[in-house]
């Protein structure tokens, strides 16, 4: 007796799923794009390799650590409306405070169940400090007293399946599968990269509720392959890193695919300036891109190394203006100052 196999092929397509209570309400899928916007074109960056490169420096021992807290994996970078920074790791003392001038002024953290694998903090317009922790699958949301406010996703509890929880079972929406990074929106809007796992963009109303969420795992326009990092520019245009896809995808906040910029390297990690106009500074393997909301690379610095004045893996950048950055080489253990020596742009 003869016997057939069957196959099915499967054309992976990005999609949007609106949530109202618990359960989706539908799909909306993209519509299909050509093959040069698969490749990247109709937004592709500029080469970079052509960008110019910028003069900068490195701040020796700008932080003054405690001498007895050693950090470990650095993954978090972020400025408070004071200018204080405040630096994350996944060592016993993960998150430490210092003033503008590298002066040390507290730990925080130490023992808390919300740290298991630490991967980002950040400032919102509010002052609110966000940290994503992919380990536990949770964003917790501290408001500028220090107190939780919110949190998003659920810790994962092993107690529960001798109990009321089913091991395994596939989480609801609004859960996490090891989430990268956070961006709020002026109304108050949370926006998730869901990053290893999901390979999704989930949105929170303020009060915490999912409403959507976009994206699934492959390399066409409005898929992911790890999006690592997300910020909002002032019009609300999203810009999300995809990190091993080596491109920045741009979205509104309603999920909606505008274009993107490829690059020559893993895009880990982004920060935005505050200032007129905005640029974006993209944290990649050994090298610092600077980029213009349309997409234009303004130039590039660095070089890969593990040494104070090399760079590794940049696993978060903050740019509080566009002369001034500070970078969390995660596989060195090491945060950096670095003062970009180029004049800034004619203010616009």
């Amino acid at each position: 007796m003869k016997r057939y196999l069957a196959l099915a092929v499967v054309v992976p397509m990005a999609f949007t799923v609106t949530v109202s209570g618990r359960a989706p309400r539908g799909v909306r899928l993209q519509p299909d794009v050509s093959a040069s916007e698969q490749s990247g074109g109709g937004g592709r960056a500029p080469a970079a390799a052509s960008a110019p490169q910028l003069k900068f420096h490195v701040e020796e021992e700008f932080f003054k650590w405690p001498t007895n807290v050693w950090p470990s994996e650095a993954v978090g970078v972020a400025l408070n409306s004071q200018k204080h920074i405040f630096l994350l790791n996944r060592g016993n003392v993960p998150l430490l405070e210092f003033a503008p001038d590298g002066a040390f002024i507290r730990s925080m953290g130490e023992g808390s169940t919300i740290f298991h694998a630490a991967h980002s903090v950040r400032f919102d317009a509010e002052d609110n400090m966000w940290l994503v922790d992919a380990g536990n699958n949770v964003v917790v949301k501290f408001n500028n007293k220090g107190r939780i406010v919110q949190a998003l996703g659920r810790r994962l509890e092993p107690w529960v399946y001798m109990t009321h929880g089913i091991e395994r079972a596939i989480p609801a929406p609004a859960s996490f599968y090891q989430p990268t990074d956070t961006a709020v929106g002026p109304d108050g809007s949370t926006y998730v990269t869901d990053g290893y796992g999901n390979s999704r963009v989930a949105k929170f109303t303020r009060e915490g509720n999912l409403v959507k969420y976009w994206g699934d795992r492959g390399a066409r326009p409005g898929q992911f392959n790890t999006p690592h990092s997300i910020v909002i520019d002032r019009n609300a245009n999203l810009y999300v890193a995809d990190r091993q896809n080596s491109r920045v995808q741009l979205f509104d906040t309603d999920g909606n695919f505008k274009t993107q910029w490829n690059l020559d390297g893993l895009t880990w990690s982004m920060c935005i300036t505050p200032g007129t106009p905005q640029v974006i500074f993209v944290g990649s393997v050994g090298k610092v891109y600077k980029m213009a909301l349309d997409g234009t690379v303004l130039g590039t610095f660095g070089k890969l190394g593990r040494l104070p004045g090399w760079f590794d893996s940049i696993h978060a950048i903050a740019c509080p203006d566009e002369k001034t950055v500070y970078i969390a080489n995660e596989f060195s253990y090491r945060f950096d100052k670095v003062v970009i020596d180029e004049p800034a742009r004619s203010q616009e």
